[in-house]
């Protein structure tokens, strides 16, 4: 079974390096390995309405479709810039609407970039509580960007080229090992129908 890998970039900033993090991330994870599918949710390229209580489908925008295919994938790198020592207010919208069954038991890897290393820890402190509430499995080395590691879209700093890889890789080995074990996803006959 291939493992299916999303992208989700809370970023809402044009030609942001958000994107451009999780891309490299996902390249890593399919040149160790090149079955996996791997696809981008990215908040620029959405709408999505304010997480209001309303049932999915009384949105009249994205918002069911983006929520469908977080259900619909089996691992994930999460990536954001930090903006007032947190993570963006576009991602915490989108995972607002998530279900937790959605997440729950499924691997995902993080990501957060910014200006400085003056908000390194908003990872542990900020995103990482925020993700472990739907169960999900964090793999340990989550990776942190300055701006100054960049060059436009592109990584130039080797350390974390490294910590990119090995953030990519790990998920999916994580994600491999968990598929169909007790500690994986729940079987969606527990969930009933996936949510749309």
């Amino acid at each position: 079974m291939s493992l299916s890998l999303l992208g989700i970039s809370g970023s809402l900033t044009k030609g942001g390096s958000t994107r451009a993090v999780i891309d490299a991330v996902l390249l890593a994870a399919k040149t160790r390995t090149p079955d996996i599918s791997t696809d981008v949710l990215d908040l620029r390229d959405v709408t999505l309405s304010f997480c209001d209580g309303r049932p999915l489908h009384e949105y009249p925008d994205d918002t069911p479709t983006a929520v469908a295919r977080i259900h619909a994938a089996d691992a994930y790198i999460i990536g954001t810039p930090i903006y007032r020592g947190s993570y963006t207010g576009s991602l915490k919208n989108l995972l607002d609407h998530v279900p937790v069954e959605a997440m729950m038991g499924k691997v995902a890897g993080l990501i957060v970039n910014g200006a400085t290393d003056h908000h390194y820890l908003s990872i542990d402190q900020e995103l990482r509580p925020l993700l472990m509430w739907f169960n999900l499995h964090l793999v340990p080395g989550s990776v942190h960007v300055r701006g100054n590691q960049m060059q436009g879209t592109t990584i130039v700093d080797e350390q974390v080229q490294e910590h990119v890889r090995l953030l990519g890789e790990a998920v999916v080995d994580l994600g491999q090992r968990l598929t169909g074990s007790l500690q994986g996803p729940p079987p969606l006959s527990l969930w009933g129908r996936r949510r749309a």
